[in-house]
């Protein structure tokens, strides 16, 4: 037992020389290690941390990464592009960031663009509807994540359906929300509440009517190939898992 202690210190005592010899042979090596955990960098922890990396980011592989700074340029782009009327595509846009990448970044997404749109729109400044506008948008975003959670990702025909009912739903909601807006604005000049809200839902009403009606068609039209196409760029890993097309 004794020789077997002697023998271990002998053998840790051989190996610290070695150590302590190849440091000594090889300084350069001591100085990268130092460097590199001096600089590396790591997240700080709590409210600071989850500012800078968020949880969901950690979710995120570079693809998917790809794909959010793809299509909130695309949102960005398209809602700033001189365009008819109460014509867009933003909002599908927004409901397919929030179906797949979940309702925090949904919402975000739709309250940004919407913030960049209040400033640079070809429009012009959106002044005091501005603030509707974010909360409409981010409902959109909210929405398309709890839809993707609802699905389980799966989906079939009937979902187009179901996006083509949710999102003219969702664009009816975004309109009385920035009429309401609008309202404010007379309100603010002494209009009694009701008879400027109802003044200003009637005389946009043909303008909110294309609207519902547009995005519609455009839910209805291009949700499923959309969802097909991320398929495509993602490979085997699945967005969606498609079962059998049925009504």
């Amino acid at each position: 037992m004794v020789y077997s202690s002697l023998s271990k210190d002998n053998s840790s005592k051989k190996d610290l020389d070695t150590s302590m010899s190849y440091c000594a042979e090889h300084p350069e090596v001591i100085a990268k290690v130092l460097l590199k955990r001096k600089f590396e960098l790591r997240p700080p922890e709590g409210l600071l941390g989850w500012i800078i990396q968020p949880s969901f980011m950690e979710q995120l592989n570079t693809r998917r990464l790809a794909l959010l700074t793809i299509l909130s340029a695309l949102c960005i782009g398209i809602q700033l592009t001189p365009r008819p009327p109460n014509v867009e595509f933003t909002s599908l846009l927004i409901f397919l960031v929030g179906a797949f990448f979940d309702v925090l970044v949904g919402g975000i997404l739709g309250a940004a663009v919407m913030l960049i749109n209040g400033f640079l729109s070809p429009w012009g400044f959106a002044g005091l509807m501005l603030p509707f506008q974010i909360i409409g948008m981010s409902i959109v975003g909210v929405a398309g994540g709890v839809y993707g959670r609802t699905k389980r990702n799966v989906y079939t025909l009937s979902s187009c359906g179901e996006t083509a009912a949710l999102g003219a739903f969702l664009t009816l909601v975004y309109d009385v929300i920035t009429n309401f807006g609008v309202a404010v604005s007379y309100m603010l000049l002494g209009t009694p509440a009701l008879p400027a809200f109802i003044g200003v839902v009637v005389s946009g009403a043909p303008f909110s009517l294309i609207h519902v009606v547009s995005n519609f068609f455009v839910f209805l039209a291009a949700f499923f190939p959309l969802t097909r196409a991320l398929q495509e760029f993602f490979g085997d890993e699945k967005i969606w898992r498609k079962e059998s097309l049925r009504i």
